[in-house]
């Protein structure tokens, strides 16, 4: 899907969604609160409304790998399809509002309105975008990933502020940053350092990142992909 396919997408699921036939709640998420837990069965579909949702999944040894993040005109859970059993917990970065719909009514209203292609089309891109962050967690070295991972996080929730100039104003803690990247906060601190001295990441005195995102991008050779 082009850009401009993806934002129609999402304005046509707002207006899917907001109808009474589909049954979505509204529910109002608070910070840090699990909207459903791995392992927990759960058949609904959500939709961000506002805020920042993070969904991540637990190693045995209690290590955190934070899947992705996803903001207003986002969904999520859409594994609950498959069956109501969750394989990753979902969690609010922010107090949230998110649109929670019965799976089993989102599939039959997605028809009835149109959208099951391009429905099918969003779950194809989204399988094409994980299967290129495994291939980039596989094959690129633990400061190589940290490049990557905040390029796809100014893309995904920064704001342009300048040529090739984003913010990531939503702050993402190195410990997060570690867990994305599968290294150690220090690691990480110690990368971001290096980072700005490069010119990757901008010095400022405010409380979040400036990336340079052709930098970045030319740094981990993945400019062609979003």
């Amino acid at each position: 899907m082009t850009s401009a396919q993806v934002t129609q997408f999402r304005e046509d699921l707002r207006t899917f969604i907001a109808r009474d036939s589909v049954e979505a709640s509204s529910v109002r998420v608070p910070k840090r609160t699990n909207i459903y837990n791995c392992g927990q069965r759960d058949g609904n579909i959500y939709l961000v409304e506002s805020g920042q949702i993070k969904t991540q999944m637990y190693a045995r040894c209690g290590k955190e790998c934070l899947l992705s993040i996803f903001t207003a005109g986002d969904i999520f859970g859409e594994l609950s399809l498959l069956g109501p059993e969750r394989f990753e917990t979902a969690t609010a970065m922010r107090t949230c509002w998110v649109r929670k719909i019965p799976a089993v009514r989102f599939r039959a209203a997605l028809a009835e309105s149109g959208l099951l292609d391009a429905f099918i089309d969003h779950l194809a891109q989204r399988l094409a975008e994980q299967q290129h962050v495994i291939a980039t967690m596989v094959t690129m070295d633990s400061e190589q990933r940290l490049a990557f991972v905040l390029l796809n996080l100014s893309r995904k929730i920064g704001k342009r502020c300048a040529h090739n100039i984003r913010a990531i104003e939503d702050r993402i803690t190195q410990e997060e940053l570690s867990g994305m990247v599968g290294t150690t906060r220090s690691r990480v601190g110690y990368f971001l350092k290096r980072f700005k001295d490069a010119g990757f990441v901008l010095p400022t005195s405010e409380p979040f990142l400036l990336v340079d995102e052709k930098r970045l991008a030319e740094y981990v050779d993945v400019w062609p992909f979003f």
